[in-house]
């Protein structure tokens, strides 16, 4: 991944990502299909893949539908997606108009996103989801509702994380 132009914003002690990943709600990933390249907001669960030094998100979506079609059609291997979180740090108020920028953190990167068929695993990637949307709220999962749904699991290849404040 190619290094940021301002370095000193650069973000690189693993506990600082983890932080900012925790403190975020939305992926957006980056998916490419026939029709071109689109964004797509998701909610998410995540864990730390400790080996690669690296997160591993798990996204839910319906099995029909634009999203579901791209990630479905990279079939075992995946397909290539970009991705990234942020979270607002307010206003950076200047003496001029064009001091005035905003404060935030991100992390953003690419990786290989796939479907999860291994029921163990859709089901761990679903209560992760769950404990990073709505921490303490209780998660059961009927064996009908699980076959309604598609999980996702992106694998990071490369991750960049910011602070501008």
């Amino acid at each position: 991944m190619r290094q940021m132009r301002l370095r000193k914003r650069a973000v690189t002690d693993v506990g600082e990502i983890r932080r900012i990943i925790e403190g975020c709600q939305v992926l957006r990933i980056g998916l490419t299909d026939e029709e071109g390249m689109f964004i797509v907001p998701v909610n998410f669960g995540y864990a730390w893949d400790e080996a690669a030094g690296l997160p591993r998100f798990y996204v839910h979506s319906a099995r029909q539908g634009r999203k579901a079609e791209a990630i479905s059609g990279g079939g075992a291997e995946g397909v290539v997606v970009a991705f990234e979180l942020d979270r607002d740090g307010g206003n950076i108020v200047g003496d001029y108009s064009c001091a005035y920028s905003r404060s935030y953190e991100s992390v953003m990167g690419c990786g290989r996103m796939r479907e999860v068929v291994d029921d163990a695993e859709r089901e761990m990637g679903l209560r992760l989801l769950m404990a990073h949307a709505a921490p303490g709220a209780p998660a059961s999962f009927t064996h009908e509702g699980m076959g309604r749904v598609a999980i996702f699991r992106l694998d990071v290849e490369q991750l960049s994380a910011k602070r501008r404040s």
